[in-house]
């Protein structure tokens, strides 16, 4: 099969697509042919080895994990002796999470893992760009459980993190606000938010609103800044959080009524589910600014990395 490889860390231009052993699945597994997966923030810090502590989980010299891809959306070629929740055929989509490995034609996977089957509404490149942006959207709005009525401000509301985290606080019937560039105060409003704030023109800091949500997708606010906007007993989620801010997320957390959410997100089979309803609803769309054949998909990675996309980044396999 064909997979787009890396042995090494370093630029777009590490990645390679060669030809690699096609996997077998196990008792337990599912055998997918991928059909589309997406270039995200995850995969190219990976390549690059961006923060440089990501040496220290996977693989100091050299990534132990070769294949990276988080993301798919595709079919069902064969299945494992023991597997019941799945059949050859099944059209599904999901997040392969720290095993990574769908730049390729076929992956294996449990089961029971991040799986769910597709709504028959979209394409395969729609479908496999939202589990990335909506489960760790999903992770935090669940933690900071979002109610009816709430004012919610998404910080980076263009991106693929901010498009989900917007669809995904008005679903829960919160109130929103979404920050972003001139150039994409358009998209932001097509996906439901009640307001756009231009970073260009206006400090969301300074204009004397507060909110009961700040969720800042992109690590662009200044913490100790924009806690002021946060209303007493309000939420800050920093679902791009460092090492600094989420020391002072912390402290925040420990010496007033505001609470901070950071850390790494989990996600389960039920999670891709409900999104597959939200989408079926009407309430979840996916944003895609690009697409690129696996062929290419170190320009893909040289896109992403700029920091400019609107939503995501697809891959055709």
């Amino acid at each position: 099969m064909k997979a787009a490889v890396y042995a090494q860390y370093g630029p777009p231009e590490v990645l390679q697509v060669k030809e690699v052993e096609k996997p077998m699945p196990k008792g337990n597994e599912i055998l997918l042919r991928i059909k589309a997966t997406a270039v995200n923030s995850g995969d190219w810090r990976l390549r690059k080895a961006d923060p440089f502590a990501v040496r220290f989980i996977f693989g100091f010299m050299k990534p132990k994990i070769n294949i990276l891809g988080s993301v798919f959306s595709g079919e069902v070629e064969s299945v494992g002796s023991q597997v019941k929740l799945f059949k050859a055929g099944d059209q599904v989509f999901g997040h392969a999470d720290m095993s990574f490995g769908a730049y390729a034609e076929y992956k294996c996977l449990p089961e029971n893992a991040s799986i769910a089957l597709k709504p028959a509404s979209i394409s395969h490149k729609e479908a496999a760009v939202i589990p990335f942006g909506g489960v760790t959207a999903l992770h935090f709005i669940k933690k900071a459980v979002i109610k009816p009525g709430q004012k919610v401000l998404v910080v980076g509301a263009s991106g693929a993190v901010g498009s989900a985290a917007v669809q995904l606080a008005k679903s829960f019937g919160a109130a929103v606000t979404g920050v972003c560039s001139t150039a994409n105060i358009a998209l932001v409003k097509s996906i439901g938010a009640n307001k756009v704030i231009d970073y260009t023109k206006e400090d969301f800091t300074q204009n004397g609103e507060t909110y009961d949500v700040i969720f800042d997708t992109v690590k662009a606010i200044s913490v100790s800044r924009s806690i002021k906007s946060l209303n007493e007993n309000g939420i800050m989620i920093l679902s791009a959080a460092g090492m600094s801010e989420m020391l002072q997320g912390a402290w925040i957390s420990m010496t007033s009524s505001k609470k901070v959410l950071t850390g790494v997100i989990s996600h389960t089979a039920s999670d891709i589910v409900f999104l597959k309803g939200l989408v079926e609803a009407g309430k979840l769309k996916p944003v895609i600014d690009r697409t690129y054949p696996l062929a290419q998909i170190a320009d893909a990675h040289a896109y992403v990395e700029k920091g400019h996309k609107k939503g995501n980044v697809a891959i055709e396999v």
